[in-house]
């Protein structure tokens, strides 16, 4: 009988989760003593081995993240080694090495000859970077010291220190840059006792064809490790550890049918090769938003390798842990059933977890109601020490592997093992490859004075130097944060005291979660955030479809005449004065009833999205939660600016500024964003006191007659708020309608523009315009930048919506010296999107709006057709436009806006990013702009230049979030005030101030009346 999937609720809460653990953990006074004795002799022993050629520990001693040179080195070593030109290398040089007084750091080590200082591994790459104090001074202006170093010893001498010195680092954290060189390497220290488990270095891939280079790696080192590992018996036989994202380059949570049909005859076959060397074989962890998708992976390999008996008589089959998450016991216990069921002995490499602060960041940005990780490191000390605990107790289906660097872990995890059985077998610690060196050291003499010493294998990363750069910024990351062990042990200031302080001490003194740290719904002072729905959780997942599925296709609305929108005009004119004169806080109240509505009614709207606008699943579920954002946000901000204001003035004199609507707003809308910007621009009209005709785009009139349907509901009067469906000729009746007092508009500029001449030609009042266009908007990726970054970003901003977002990527400018590597990567991940069914989870491009779209591009794809560099799939329905990449020639700009999945890319030369600049505002659009660069000087001088309303650095340029991301544009893309920003609402609101002479009834009484003061 098949097992239950493993779908435990996501994001349990903290201090319950903290509670339960405390119960679970209970150590007696004898138990704390002997922990205290272990922990100080460690400790005690780290310090007294300082001064030798270190790792990790040291370097963060002296370049923790606390201090100006451990950012800039942390920046460069992340950046400097994947640059292949000199010009961008001087610069990333000049603009890190600039922050920092390194002379300070090589004054107290000493040189590298001289092995005395304090760290003769943190002292060389000191030197290595070529900046002692004869070269670079504490106080020089960073634009001043690569010259001033030129001058001394020559540019190039300084490259080549620096990267010499990045080499250095990573030959400290790397076992070796071939599984070759690791092995050997590896054997010098296996015949002291250590095991290792190799690691072959990589982030996730974005293409098949990454995902193909990772399965030969693993495969050639599963190979080459058996090899050469014939004779080692279990369990100090070697291992592999396998990382799932690299081998799938669409490994999500919502492509779960596709990677299990994809991925696990992988995996499958990776684990017998290592079975067949009698291996061990560890699954890595991965997000928690793919946790679920993780163990579907392994229950289905299990059940291959079980189904040919590849389990038996092998422990070495495994997954890592990390405590750092809710659920990390829930795992535990999901997979000792799967042990028990495949009669197999599952190795369990416990680790705190590498991705805390992303996801954090990922819970904020997605509204999650929780988050799926402690926020707090005690909480998750503590969580590591009971899933310890429970794999200890349960060491007849798993063979524990601890993984710490932290002396008061190791003693408390040695306590725990005698408790629960032997205290030196059927376990082993893990550290890693240039880390914990000292700590392992000193626990093998402690207890090899009474016996056999518990086992250490060593965690062994193994790539080029390219590779190391994610790698190495995690680690410090993870480990160079102040509250960290590593960081502290080292320093001998701190007393031993300070570092025995437990967990379990801090959590029965304070809470279980980080009071600084604001949940995912309490991000915005005065409103809630939108709640979003975790593809992560299958929980939630599984809901969503269900209710979307229930939904009915939306009937077709008919268009109004000009007659119609006549006498909806004067009905929201004679409805006008009562919407105004109604408190604010009570139309601000309507608009909040309306946005929990939206919020309940989520599945609903995002099937609408769907059937109507060929919205994806992810795109329907964003656009609800800005529409949700939008209501709650310009409700605060009515709040803030609608009333009677009191101004200064001399005595005798009151002056009062009013805010107030203006009347009836036409509120147009496109079909692209048909529920957001719709709601958007109604919810500040009303907020206001204005009283709206909206018109939706003629294409998606059914959400928009849901979205007014949900305010009616919601208490803002049907007079007030009157659908206007219809086409261009709805529109232009519209307009003209002498009751019309403002428009909010966005779509195209040349609407936009017979819009703005149509209200100039009116009679009476001058009407305002607010209007949003699009934009050519471009992003640049110089050679510093993380080609996997970019390559995520270019693929969500210039395709995600079908391409059919005015802030999309419409052309990427790369630096020629890393083009013949980032277009290839960025086009093999356009190769994976998947485009279909918009109602699939798993369909990233849906169709585009219509045929007059659809046909619109294609004459244009056509017209470009000899400079097509990639070009997705074709598909028979008429709205489905391949998703496609275009390279321009070098004297070629892009002047107009490709609205659709269509990329264009230019090369550029270092040295020219001014023309670039150029170039782009010369098209006159002037929307959204990107740039991915890790030179501060670089983004200092392009983000000064460029003209564009939003600015994204290192990242994508679509999505902007109400209230964090006001969004608008100037030239052809717009008139402004910014959607979502603290400008917007005032557009819509009429001024008057009052001034009163209160002398004028025969003097001043307030005046006259104050009594005299001391």
């Amino acid at each position: 009988m098949a097992m239950a999937s493993f779908a435990p609720p996501y994001a349990p809460d903290d201090q319950a989760l903290v509670d339960g653990f405390l119960r679970d953990l209970s150590w007696t006074d004898e138990d704390q003593a002997r922990i205290d004795r272990s922990a100080t002799s460690l400790i005690e022993g780290i310090r007294a081995r300082a001064g030798r050629i270190g790792g990790l520990e040291d370097f963060l001693r002296d370049y923790g993240l606390s201090t100006r040179e451990g950012l800039a080195l942390m920046v460069m070593a992340e950046a400097l080694l994947r640059v292949p030109d000199a010009e961008t290398q001087d610069r990333l040089i000049e603009d890190k090495i600039g922050t920092g007084d390194w002379a300070h750091h090589i004054g107290k080590l000493g040189t590298p000859g001289d092995r005395s200082g304090e760290t003769w591994f943190v002292s060389a790459a000191t030197w290595g970077l070529g900046v002692s104090s004869r070269i670079v001074k504490p106080d020089d202006d960073p634009q001043s010291i690569l010259s001033a170093a030129t001058k001394r010893i020559g540019a190039p001498a300084v490259r080549l220190g620096v990267r010499q010195a990045m080499r250095f680092l990573g030959h400290q954290f790397v076992l070796g840059q071939t599984i070759g060189q690791a092995l050997d390497r590896a054997r010098s220290a296996e015949r002291k006792g250590s095991r290792h488990s190799y690691d072959m270095l990589g982030e996730g891939a974005r293409t098949w064809a990454d995902a193909e280079r990772y399965r030969q790696s693993y495969a050639d080192a599963i190979e080459a490790i058996g090899q050469s590992a014939e004779d080692a018996a279990l369990p100090d036989r070697p291992g592999i550890s396998v990382k799932l994202s690299a081998l799938h380059p669409r490994y999500e949570a919502r492509n779960r049918t596709a990677v299990l049909k994809e991925l696990v005859p992988t995996v499958t076959t990776l684990a017998r090769a290592a079975r067949a060397h009698a291996l061990n074989f560890t699954i890595d962890a991965e997000e928690q938003n793919r946790l679920e998708l993780s163990i579907d992976v392994i229950d289905a390999v299990m059940v291959d390798l079980a189904a040919k008996g590849d389990l038996a008589n092998w422990d070495g089959f495994g997954l890592a842990i990390q405590a750092y998450g809710k659920r990390a016991m829930a795992v535990i216990d999901h997979i000792a059933l799967l042990g028990e069921r495949h009669g197999a002995r599952l190795m369990v490499r416990l680790v705190k977890g590498a991705y805390w602060d992303s996801e954090i960041k990922h819970a904020h940005v997605e509204g999650a109601d929780d988050f799926p990780v402690f926020s707090r490191k005690p909480a998750t000390d503590l969580s590591f020490l009971v899933c310890a605990q429970r794999l200890l107790e349960r060491r007849d289906v798993f063979y524990p592997q601890i993984a710490t660097h932290n002396a008061l872990t190791v003693a408390s995890i040695l306590q725990l093992a005698a408790k629960t059985g032997d205290s030196r077998s059927g376990f082993e610690f893990q550290r890693l490859h240039g880390m914990g060196e000292e700590l392992y050291e000193q626990l093998q003499k402690d207890q090899s004075a009474t016996g056999k010493a518990v086992s250490c294998r060593i965690y062994a990363p193994v790539g080029g130097h390219r590779d190391l750069l994610a790698y190495l910024v995690r680690r410090l990351l993870e480990n160079g944060a102040n509250s960290s062990f590593v960081a502290k042990v080292g320093d001998t200031k701190v007393p031993i005291t300070h570092l025995l302080e437990r967990p379990t001490e801090i959590l029965t003194q304070s809470p279980a979660r980080h009071a600084a740290i604001e949940m995912p719904g309490a991000l915005f002072d005065g409103r809630k955030n939108s709640e979003g729905v975790e593809f992560g959780s299958r929980r939630e997942l599984d809901g969503l479809l269900g209710d979307m599925r229930r939904t009915a296709h939306p009937a077709p609305l008919p268009p109004m005449t000009a007659s119609d929108v006549d006498q909806a005009c004067k009905r929201a004119a004679m409805a006008f004065p009562g919407w105004r004169d109604t408190e604010v806080v009570e139309r601000a109240r309507c608009l909040e009833k309306a946005a929990d509505l939206l919020e309940e009614r989520t599945p609903g709207l995002c099937a609408i999205l769907s059937l109507e606008a060929g919205k994806t699943i992810d795109d329907g579920i964003a656009e609800v939660r800005e529409a949700v954002d939008f209501l709650r946000f310009y409700a605060a901000e009515a709040k803030r600016l609608c009333g009677r204001f009191p101004l200064p003035g001399p005595a005798g004199e009151r002056n009062e500024y009013i805010t107030h609507g203006r009347g009836v707003f036409a509120a147009i809308a496109p079909w692209n964003f048909p529920l957001a910007i719709f709601l958007g621009q109604v919810s500040a009209a009303l907020a206001a006191g204005n009283t709206v005709l909206a018109k939706p785009a003629p294409q998606t009139p059914a959400i928009g007659a849901e979205a007014l349907a949900t305010l009616h509901e919601a208490g803002v009067p049907e007079d007030a708020l009157i659908l206007v469906p219809g086409g261009a000729e709805t529109g232009r009746a519209l307009i003209a309608n002498q009751h019309i007092a403002g428009v909010a508009f966005t779509g195209s500029t040349a609407t936009a523009k017979a819009i703005n001449l149509a209200l100039a030609q009116k009679d009476g009042a001058i009407v305002p315009l607010i209007a949003e266009t699009g934009g050519a908007n471009a992003m640049i990726a110089d050679a510093t930048a993380l080609p996997e970054q970019v390559t995520d970003d270019v693929i969500m901003s210039a395709f995600r919506s079908a391409g059919q977002r005015c802030s999309a990527c419409r052309i990427l400018y790369v630096q020629d010296d890393v083009a013949y590597r980032l277009l290839p990567m960025i086009e093999g991940a356009a190769a994976c999107l998947n485009t279909g069914d918009p109602m699939d989870p798993a369909t990233d491009i849906g169709p585009v709006i219509d045929q007059d779209a659809a046909s619109k591009l294609r004459r244009y794809l056509e017209s470009r057709k000899g400079q097509i560099r990639w070009q997705g799939e074709p598909s028979d329905h008429p709205n489905y436009v391949p998703p496609t990449i275009i390279e321009l020639a070098p004297d070629e700009a892009l002047a107009e806006e490709v609205f659709g999945p269509v990329l264009h890319v230019k090369r550029y030369k270092a040295g020219t990013l001014d023309a670039v600049v150029d170039e782009i505002n010369a098209s006159g659009f002037g929307l959204t702009f990107a740039l991915h660069s890790r030179i501060d000087a670089v983004i200092a001088q392009v983000g000064q230049r460029i003209d564009a309303g939003n600015l994204y650095i290192n990242r994508n340029q679509i999505g902007a979030i109400v209230g964090s991301q006001p969004f608008g544009g100037r030239g052809k893309s717009g008139t402004g005030p910014k959607a979502g920003g603290p400008m917007y609402l005032s557009r819509f609101l009429q001024e008057q101030v009052i001034s009163t002479d209160t002398t004028a009834a025969g003097g001043n009484a307030s005046l006259i009346a104050l009594e005299d003061e001391a």
